[in-house]
C-alpha cells in the first residue's frame, strides 16, 4: 500500500512519489524477466531464490561428479578390454603349446623332432612373457598389480575394485628352463602344467568379463541419475520461456499505465494555481 496525499499540498507530492515508485518497481520486474529470457535462466543471481540457488548448485556439481565418473567408467573399460585382449592373445598361445606338447607326448617322434617342438614352445613361452609385460594402460602395468579401484560415481564412497591378479610364465610353471618335452612322460607333465595355466587364465577372463558387465550396468545406471538429475535442475533453474513471455507483456502495459500515472501525478498540483488566481 502507498501513501495517500492531496493536491492542497504541492511542496510534497505524494500521489507522484508513489507512481514513481510503483513505476521503477515494474520497470526492475521487467528488467529480471528479460534478463532470464536472455540467459534462459531463472535463477541468474542468489537473491533471485536463495534456496532454489543452493539445491541447483548442489545438483550441478552431483550433475557434472556423475558426468566424470561415467568418463572414469568408460575408461575402466577400456582398461579391461586391453587386459582381456592381451589374456585372448595368451590364450591362443597356451592351446597352440598344449597341442605341441601333445604331438610330443607320442612315441612316434624322435629327439630331432622333440628338439624342434621344444624350440618352438620356448620361443612361445617368451612371447607370452613379452606380451604380459608389454600389456599397460596409461603406463601402468596391468598383470603386475593385484588390485584396481575406479571412482564410478560422484561420491567418496562409490568406487569400484577390480582385481586382475599378477601373471607370469613363472607362475604357470612355463618358463623356457622348465619346458622339457624330451620323453613323451615328461611331456605328458608338461601337458598338465599347460592345461592349469590354461584354467588359471580362462579365470582371469571370466572375471574380467563379470567386472565389465558390472561397469556397463553402473554405466547405464549413471546415465539415468545424470538425466534426472539435470531435469530436476531445469526445473529449479531453468527459465520458462512462456511464462516469462507473458509477464513481460503483462509488465509492459504496467510500464505504459505508470508513465501516464506518473505524468497526471506531476500534473495535479498545478490545479493549485486556480486558488491564486
Amino acid at each position: 500500500m502507498g501513501a495517500f496525499g492531496d493536491f492542497s499540498r504541492i511542496n510534497t507530492n505524494i500521489q507522484s512519489l508513489d507512481a514513481l515508485r510503483r513505476f521503477q518497481m515494474t520497470n526492475q520486474n521487467l528488467g529480471v524477466r528479460q534478463m532470464r529470457l536472455a540467459t534462459g535462466s531463472r535463477i541468474n543471481r542468489a537473491e533471485d531464490d536463495s534456496a532454489g540457488f543452493h539445491i541447483a548448485k548442489k545438483l550441478e556439481a552431483r550433475v557434472r561428479g556423475q558426468a566424470q565418473a561415467l568418463a572414469n567408467i568408460g575408461d575402466a573399460k577400456s582398461m579391461l578390454t586391453v587386459a582381456e585382449g592381451s589374456l585372448g592373445t595368451v590364450m591362443d598361445i597356451l592351446q597352440t603349446m598344449k597341442e605341441k606338447t601333445v604331438q610330443a607326448a607320442n612315441d612316434t617322434m624322435g629327439s630331432s623332432e622333440r628338439t624342434a617342438i621344444e624350440n618352438e614352445l620356448q620361443a612361445l613361452s617368451d612371447e607370452v612373457t613379452d606380451i604380459l609385460d608389454d600389456t599397460t594402460f596409461n603406463s601402468t602395468a596391468l598383470f603386475t598389480s593385484a588390485t584396481f579401484s575406479f571412482q564410478v560415481n560422484a561420491e567418496s564412497g562409490d568406487s569400484f575394485a577390480v582385481t586382475i591378479g599378477t601373471l607370469s610364465v613363472g607362475q604357470m610353471g612355463l618358463a623356457t628352463g622348465s619346458i622339457d618335452v624330451s620323453s613323451a612322460s615328461v611331456a605328458t607333465s608338461l601337458l598338465s602344467t599347460i592345461d592349469t595355466a590354461i584354467t588359471t587364465v580362462a579365470d582371469k577372463l571370466a572375471d574380467i568379463g563379470d567386472s565389465q558387465k558390472r561397469l556397463t550396468f553402473k554405466q547405464d545406471a549413471i546415465s539415468i541419475a545424470i538425466t534426472n538429475n539435470e531435469a530436476a535442475r531445469s526445473r529449479i533453474a531453468d527459465a520458462d520461456f512462456a511464462k516469462e513471455q507473458m509477464e513481460i507483456v503483462k509488465l509492459q502495459i504496467l510500464q505504459q499505465t505508470g508513465t501516464a500515472a506518473l505524468a497526471q501525478a506531476n500534473a495535479g498540483p498545478q490545479s493549485i494555481l486556480q486558488l491564486l488566481q
